[in-house]
């Protein structure tokens, strides 16, 4: 499928990581880029870059007022075809730490809601569209290590899925494309542990934007991914809650 000469892309959470690598191919390819996060320097140094056709916005997705910025971002670009959610938290948290698993729920469920039901409103408006989420292979199956992480990514899953046999109800033409990683090496593993089968932020960037291209409705990050998801899925409950998968 060839893809258009020149989109709108807005990535919210684009200040590093995989937000900033995928904001970074497609600047490159000269699509016209709005970029939000909660670091707004960050985000100006990047449009630096190409300040023709680069806005940007500081927007935290766990504020109230999230969604009305996206909006104003959004008229500032000059309108938006495909919407990217790279914003997300997550923590091991063996200890329960009510303060971690709190604000993970705010990030990964109250504010990943938020921004999608807002891009979900502008594109049923406009008449179409694309959502693309970064969630992860965690909301495969409960982590005992990481239990709102893996909770909240898969009520990510869910909410995509849902939202895409909503638009399909509603005779709306929104595309939807829900990306699951492995371990990428950014900053929310930086915590001195050791992770398998690390993959770097712009190898990933390259697959999700590959995705995004093609509108895949779902996609594994990478291949082996793929496969421990595949054999993931087919253990039954009472084994799999005697695994003591660490990190």
């Amino acid at each position: 499928m060839a893809r258009p000469t020149q989109r709108r892309i807005i990535i919210v959470g684009a200040t590093s990581g995989i937000g900033k690598e995928v904001a970074e191919v497609f600047r490159k390819r000269g699509d016209a880029l709005g970029i939000a996060g909660r670091r707004f320097e960050r985000l100006e140094r990047f449009r630096q870059l190409a300040p023709e056709r680069i806005r940007v916005k500081a927007i935290d997705v766990t504020a109230p007022d999230a969604a009305d910025r996206l909006r104003e971002l959004i008229t500032e670009l000059g309108g938006m075809d495909v919407f990217l959610l790279c914003s997300g938290v997550g923590h091991q948290n063996r200890p329960l730490d009510p303060r971690i698993e709190q604000e993970t729920v705010q990030t990964n469920a109250e504010g990943f809601t938020r921004m999608v039901t807002a891009a979900y409103h502008y594109f049923a408006q406009a008449g179409g569209g694309h959502i693309a989420v970064v969630s992860s292979i965690a909301g495969t199956k409960g982590l005992g290590a990481a239990p709102s992480y893996s909770a909240t990514k898969g009520f990510q899953n869910l909410y995509i899925e849902a939202l895409a046999q909503l638009s399909r109800m509603e005779g709306r033409r929104i595309a939807f494309t829900d990306i699951r990683p492995g371990f990428v090496r950014t900053d929310l593993l930086d915590d001195g542990r050791e992770y398998p089968l690390l993959m770097s932020p712009e190898y990933i960037a390259r697959k999700i934007v590959h995705a995004i291209d093609r509108r895949k409705r779902k996609v594994v990050i990478d291949w082996r991914y793929a496969l421990l998801v595949f054999f993931w899925r087919l253990l039954p409950g009472w084994i799999w809650e005697r695994l003591p998968i660490h990190n």
